[in-house]
């Protein structure tokens, strides 16, 4: 029994001591593969040696996309997220590139490809057609200017309006922009305060810019259609000789016309032309010799045509009150203002358009508006019914390339189209619907008269 223990146990030792020889050549044998990377190989040098350390790998190259801030710089963007400040130097250096680096706008985005405070790449949109990219490579930095052009598509859209434009417009999916261009292109002829009815309806022909297959903006209005109360107003662009783009009708007389029909941009008119009126303040019959057009207080005031200040100041019940003189012995008179545009005084000179003041309350005034009257050789007339003169139509030589330039236009006005509902167009390629809330016209300001 006592051999047979002794058996056992020279044989639990040989198994032991056999386990142990081969652990360490499996050691030995795994060695190598960890130290492959080292100068000498383990079976040149059987001397016993501590293991070399891992090789450094290198930095892992990272992209910051960064939305330029108010007052924002490149410097302050360099030490925002630890660049090398000698790699901006470089980059500034680059001959014809310093403009396009420096000038930053708010909102601008910057792309940084960056490895260990090292700048990589740098790139910029500098235009909407071109993006600057400025690389490291083995002499330094290299900067390039990189095209993406755009594409241009027409899109002809029509709508009816059933209580205003804007809302005729989104149910189109025309652009809020492009209905304020229509508004301006017939805002001669058209009061779309007053003068927008159920039914009324509307075609547009603009230009629709895209880059890459995305849409991007809606362009220029090419020609357009209003159909006011049965009647039909057209217009078309043209740029004349001069290098000017205006509308002009299909006979060639200009859409705008010597003055605006209304000089601001109003919620409502508070108070009509009446040489009768009982005055709301002073109880007397007292003729309101213009028309009211209520408004918040600060909206800008416009000069209604081009022409001289022959007053600006306070002027009893119309308060701080602005008058301009223009040709023809027509003037036109703006009050209640709560105070003028800079470079507004007697004898300066203003455009069609210019602002000239901002709408107030001062004076004889129930509540903020513009006073607003027009008077020919003295006499006062309705601002809202005159007949406004016309801007200078087209002179003869340009008539022929006005209309080999738009005659595709207006045929395509003076196709049939579609019901608002069926025109609506389906594709998706064209830019989301407006978002709710888009501003209307249409208001109701308390009533403020003077």
């Amino acid at each position: 029994m006592r051999r047979r223990n002794l058996a056992y146990s020279t044989l639990a030792a040989a198994a032991a001591i056999g386990g142990l020889v081969l652990w360490d050549g499996t050691r030995e044998q795994a060695a190598p593969a960890f130290r492959a990377d080292a100068a000498p190989s383990a079976a040149s040098n059987p001397a016993p040696q501590s293991l070399p350390a891992p090789a450094q790998r290198p930095s892992i190259a990272a992209t910051t996309e960064v939305v330029v801030g108010r007052n924002d710089t490149l410097d302050a963007i360099f030490r925002r997220i630890a660049l090398d400040p000698a790699d901006l130097a470089a980059i500034r250096r680059l001959p014809g590139i310093r403009s396009s680096v420096d000038f930053l706008k708010p909102g601008d985005a910057i792309k940084l490809t960056h490895s260990g405070g090292a700048v990589q790449q740098l790139s910029r949109k500098v235009s909407e057609t071109q993006t600057l990219l400025v690389e490291r490579d083995d002499a330094g930095f290299a900067a390039r200017l990189i095209e993406n052009p755009v594409q241009t598509k027409i899109r002809t859209a029509t709508a009816t309006i059933d209580s205003s434009l804007f809302q005729a417009a989104e149910s189109a999916r025309i652009s809020d922009g492009v209905a304020l261009k229509l508004a301006n292109v017939f805002a001669w002829d058209i009061d779309f305060v007053l003068d927008i009815r159920e039914g009324d309806r509307f075609t547009a022909i603009y230009e629709q810019i895209y880059q890459d297959g995305n849409y991007l903006r809606d362009g220029d209005v090419l020609a357009a259609e209003f159909v006011n109360g049965g009647k039909v107003y057209r217009a078309v662009r043209f740029v004349n000789g001069a290098g000017v783009a205006e509308y002009y009708a299909p006979d060639g007389k200009p859409m705008r016309k010597a003055f605006l029909r209304a000089p601001v941009e109003f919620t409502r008119v508070s108070s009509v032309f009446n040489p009768h009126r009982l005055h709301p303040i002073l109880n007397l019959i007292r003729g309101h010799m213009g028309t009211d057009y209520a408004a918040p207080v600060g909206t800008p005031v416009h000069a209604a045509g081009e022409g001289r200040v022959s007053f600006a100041g306070l002027r009893g019940g119309y308060g701080n009150a602005v008058v301009l003189s223009h040709t023809n012995n027509i003037s036109t008179l703006y009050g209640h203002m709560s105070r003028f545009a800079r470079n507004i005084h007697t004898g300066s000179h203003v455009e069609q358009g210019d602002v000239i003041g901002y709408v107030g309350m001062t004076g004889l005034a129930t509540g903020p508006h513009l006073h607003y009257e027009y008077l020919r050789n003295g006499v006062h007339m309705d601002p809202q019914t005159v007949k406004l003169p016309g801007a200078d139509p087209l002179q003869a030589d340009a008539m022929k390339k006005f209309r080999a330039d738009t005659s595709g236009w207006l045929s395509e006005l003076a196709s049939p189209r579609p019901t608002a509902a069926a025109a609506a167009p389906t594709s998706s390629s064209l830019p989301p619907p407006l978002a709710a809330g888009v501003p209307q016209y249409l208001g109701e300001p308390r009533a403020s008269v003077d």
